[in-house]
């Protein structure tokens, strides 16, 4: 089980320069409430599915969410600002919140269960609130518990940790769908009773990669985000940020250039990195991959050709097998190079 509360994997090694200690939920448990011991498999759960949806949607970016990342409070030296520190708060809050949600309303907790505080009453036209609906009450409940406790800093960025965490949160909220059963004679539907779902994780991933794309930058006095890297820091007051933008992502800092390896900022650039070219069922983010990658951080596109055995020329055979044949065939993957004779890569492109 210790491999489960293990959430974040020890830092890999960059231009072999630099490497850094992981950090585990282990680690809150210990000083954590010990009446919520029985929520720790699902947070690891929940902050888990948030790690891998992050992976999911940064996938075809300069910054493809790195394991170096992925660490939620301000305690340490990762002490970044940036729009992409953002998303990772906001994705992790909401993945604990789903998780317990849905384990709540599965019934996996004593004390908790599907949301019925609704239930008879009237709805809308033609329709009135019943059945099971899940339980998003408790699951922010217990997702502020935990995410939130993680930080432990007084400063801007903390305070912008915290906003986004709930930012996650709210977009869970958000994402949500109304789904209804028909009542009445023979089909008639003349009344629906309806409950609240949560939507699939990836449909509220989506949903909060809109929000990265539109982030607000919140200016802070230098001298602040100066202070903010003592070590004793400063509380910086709640009205210095947009109360009105609490379901939106904020961020502090402008990106760094993620083309280049840089060990001191734990970027290992875009050198080596696959990228898509002539593939077809694919987004036009995904096939312009190989520029964004590549060519815009001074890289060439250089084409590898890979030999793949699957199965081929099946038949069914009486009764009851299928029989195959070994194709092998080959196929040309695209990966980001160094031109040669170049010193290094030299990137421009910014997130």
């Amino acid at each position: 089980m210790g491999n489960l509360f293990m959430l974040w994997a020890a830092l890999g090694i960059c231009c072999a320069a630099f490497s850094a200690s992981a950090w585990s939920v282990n680690n809150f448990l210990i000083t954590g409430p010990k009446a919520y011991l029985t929520y720790t498999t699902s947070v690891a759960l929940g902050a888990q599915s948030g790690i891998e949806e992050c992976k999911f949607q940064f996938a075809w970016e300069r910054w493809n969410c790195p394991e170096n990342a992925l660490q939620l409070s301000t305690h340490n030296r990762l002490r970044s600002a940036t729009r992409e520190t953002s998303f990772i708060h906001a994705i992790s809050s909401a993945g604990v919140m789903y998780i317990i949600t849905k384990n709540c309303s599965m019934g996996d907790f004593e004390n908790c269960g599907c949301d019925g505080s609704n239930n008879g009453k009237t709805g809308g036209h033609g329709w009135i609130w019943g059945g099971c609906s899940d339980n998003v009450e408790f699951g922010e409940r217990i997702s502020k518990l935990f995410v939130d406790s993680l930080e432990k800093g007084k400063d801007a960025r903390a305070l912008m940790n915290l906003h986004n965490n709930r930012a996650g949160r709210l977009a869970v909220r958000a994402t949500m769908k109304r789904t209804c059963k028909c009542h009445g004679i023979s089909g008639s539907c003349s009344i629906q009773t309806c409950w609240l779902q949560l939507a699939d994780f990836r449909e509220m991933g989506d949903y909060l990669k809109a929000k990265y794309d539109q982030a607000l930058k919140i200016e802070m006095d230098k001298r602040q985000l100066r202070a903010g890297n003592s070590a004793e820091g400063h509380w910086v007051p709640a009205e210095a940020f947009l109360p009105s933008a609490e379901a939106e992502l904020i961020f502090l800092e402008e990106s760094p250039d993620y083309c280049s390896c840089n060990s001191s900022l734990g970027i290992y650039g875009t050198e080596g990195r696959e990228c898509l070219q002539n593939s077809h069922n694919t987004s036009r983010w995904e096939r312009r991959s190989c520029g964004r990658l590549c060519t815009e951080c001074g890289l060439q596109v250089e084409e590898r050709k890979t030999e793949v055995i699957s199965s081929c020329n099946c038949k069914f055979q009486w009764c009851c097998t299928v029989k195959c044949d070994q194709c092998r065939h080959v196929v040309s993957k695209y990966y980001c190079a160094r031109s040669p004779g170049s010193a290094q890569s030299l990137g421009k492109g910014s997130a």
